[in-house]
């Protein structure tokens, strides 16, 4: 049920869906997003405030980084009782990220926060950023008959799918269909009705207020195994100064190369205190260490799973438990537990 009385801050990053082009050089430029309405006529329609937020400068996704997720948070924060729901309009390029890092940085929300922007601009012809910001919003207020949300968590919407935001990754640079929720099904699917999966949404946990959190620790690197990879290039990325975890991109269920080096410098790295979590490179499946010998010994030199996660969620996760102070050993124990629903345990 759309909630005709109900009122939604649209937070404009950058991004695509923002750009406009220069008829002089070709190139697509962001352009001042107060002129949004100009573009589409479609928000004319809507019996429900939106009221929007810029970042000035917009910038391009590829340059999100963690002050970037930090703004978008303390915005929410800052108009968290003013507003029913959040839309963020994000570049597609780092979405995934930002998704993953908000649904850890926005602890038990009440309320949807709910990424989107688009492939083609919102002023181009064909743009999808009509259908999906305008989705999206209607999203953001759609709400239950006792008056509760039905989507109290950080999501992408995208070309017709809701997912939770911590479990997508992007896949196509071209196509419209640009994110996919391989491990975990779509939370709504919208057609001529938007028809969600009540059971797979995540509700907060009652009587706890809301938290916002702002500590990220950057000493995170990501290391995808390849045949051939070297000593020398394992050694230098596990010895980067200041180091404290470590998102390992292995085989299959979670197997690397059965070489002496390769497993002590593994070890040598946990012994110093890094973290390194173990996460698959194919896009569907777990990591199961103690399947394979290959994946064993990971699994002895004090490497923990990370189960079914994205690399994108696996490297937020880090930043947000290591920005938090913690230990080694309390962080591993933290990757381990789902804190937001991204990962499913064995």
């Amino acid at each position: 049920m759309i909630d005709n009385n109900a009122s939604v801050l649209l937070i404009y990053t950058g991004g695509t869906i923002g750009m406009i082009e220069n008829r002089d050089t070709g190139s697509l430029e962001a352009f001042d997003f107060k002129h949004l309405k100009m573009h589409m006529p479609e928000f004319a329609l809507l019996k429900f405030t939106v009221d929007s937020i810029q970042f000035d400068p917009p910038i391009d996704s590829s340059d999100m980084d963690m002050e970037g997720w930090m703004q978008i948070v303390r915005i929410i924060q800052d108009n968290y009782s003013r507003y029913d729901g959040f839309v963020v309009l994000h570049g597609t390029d780092t979405m995934a990220y930002t998704a993953s890092a908000l649904s850890f940085m926005l602890e038990n929300i009440d309320k949807p926060v709910i990424l989107t922007g688009s492939q083609l601009p919102i002023g181009k012809v064909r743009t999808d950023g009509k259908e999906n910001l305008i989705t999206a919003l209607e999203i953001a207020v759609d709400k239950a008959p006792d008056g509760r949300p039905f989507v109290p968590e950080v999501c992408i919407f995208f070309q017709n799918d809701l997912m939770r935001g911590n479990r997508t990754t992007k896949v196509n640079a071209e196509n419209f269909h640009a994110f996919k929720s391989f491990n975990y099904p779509v939370l709504a699917q919208a057609g001529v009705h938007i028809k969600y999966e009540h059971h797979l949404i995540i509700h907060p946990r009652i009587r706890q207020m809301p938290r916002f959190h702002y500590m990220l620790d950057p000493n995170v690197v990501i290391l995808k195994l390849f045949p051939g990879i070297s000593p020398d290039m394992v050694k230098a990325i596990l010895n980067i100064p200041n180091l404290k975890g470590v998102v390992l991109e292995t085989y299959g269920m979670g197997n690397a190369p059965n070489l002496s080096w390769f497993g002590k410098a593994v070890k040598d790295a946990v012994d110093r205190g890094i973290v390194i979590v173990n996460v698959s490179q194919c896009i569907t499946g777990t990591v199961e260490m103690e399947c394979y010998h290959a994946g064993k010994i990971l699994l002895d030199a004090g490497v923990v799973s990370g189960y079914n996660s994205t690399t994108e969620a696996a490297v937020t996760k880090l930043m947000f438990l290591l920005g938090h102070g913690m230990t080694a050993a309390q962080v591993k124990e933290h990757v381990k537990c789902p804190l937001m629903g991204e990962i499913d345990v064995n």
